[in-house]
């Protein structure tokens, strides 16, 4: 499948070339980042015969993109004009932009996902479930680290899980949600769920979910020591995307246990 990859010279970007090579029947095509960047014009090192290039890469069947949010709609849109396929690993959407990418859904096939990790995902089915069993006498406080240099808090990973928690209670997560805590809160309320975020250093990422009540704790965690977890389950779901229908999907349905 031809490939392209938006956000070529980032972190993520790098990770993505480097684990492309490993993954048969993906060919990347466009290495794509901002027009001003240094690499722009140089050969990829993985893929010899491509060059860094801020052009839209109109001869990819999927596109990749880990940018950042205010980018998404015109990448979309580009995506959209050249019936174009997208996996969407980028995190911090506006409202405006998250409804946008539901609206491009419509015509072309998207995975969206905050986490493209197998471990991520199945530890969101183990939360869902574990809050299905543990009712609201456990407390559930979710914390996640990253390094520094991460723009967003929190984590669109530590989101899904707070998501899957909520979803497990069968309530609305902006009915129960705390992000983290200053001063005279009061009580905390029965049925919260508690996200808190972390950052410094190199972490790659660290997720844990709590459940804790006055006679025990359950603690279920997911630590990555390395980008090329995201990196190959995003091109995994590039190559599932051929042939798929519009529509929004997951992680869940690249892995065969969507519902």
């Amino acid at each position: 499948m031809k490939i392209a990859i938006l956000g070529a010279a980032g972190r993520m970007g790098q990770n993505l070339l480097r684990c492309s090579t490993k993954i048969a029947g993906c060919e990347v095509v466009a290495a794509v980042d901002r027009g001003d960047h240094p690499l722009i014009g140089k050969p990829v090192a993985e893929w010899p015969d491509i060059v860094y290039t801020a052009d839209w890469p109109i001869h990819a069947e999927a596109i990749i993109d880990f940018t950042f949010h205010a980018a998404v709609v015109g990448n979309l849109k580009n995506a959209r004009a050249n019936k174009q396929a997208v996996v969407l690993g980028t995190t911090g959407l506006s409202e405006d932009e998250k409804a946008f990418v539901q609206e491009a859904a419509k015509q072309i096939p998207i995975v969206q996902a905050a986490n493209m990790s197998l471990g991520v995902n199945l530890l969101l089915e183990l939360v869902k479930r574990a809050a299905q069993v543990l009712d609201p006498d456990y407390d559930i406080e979710i914390t996640e680290a990253h390094h520094r240099l991460k723009k967003d808090a929190p984590s669109g990973t530590a989101l899904m899980l707070a998501e899957a928690a909520a979803a497990g209670r069968a309530v609305a997560l902006k009915d129960v949600a705390c992000y983290g805590r200053e001063g005279i809160t009061g009580e905390r309320p029965r049925g919260e769920i508690g996200i808190h975020a972390i950052r410094g250093g190199s972490i790659v990422g660290e997720h844990t979910v709590a459940l804790i009540a006055d006679e025990e704790s359950v603690e279920i965690t997911h630590k990555a020591y390395s980008r090329e977890a995201f990196a190959t389950g995003a091109l995994r779901a590039a190559l599932w995307l051929s042939g798929r229908a519009p529509g929004i999907y997951n992680m869940r349905h690249v892995l065969g246990f969507a519902e």
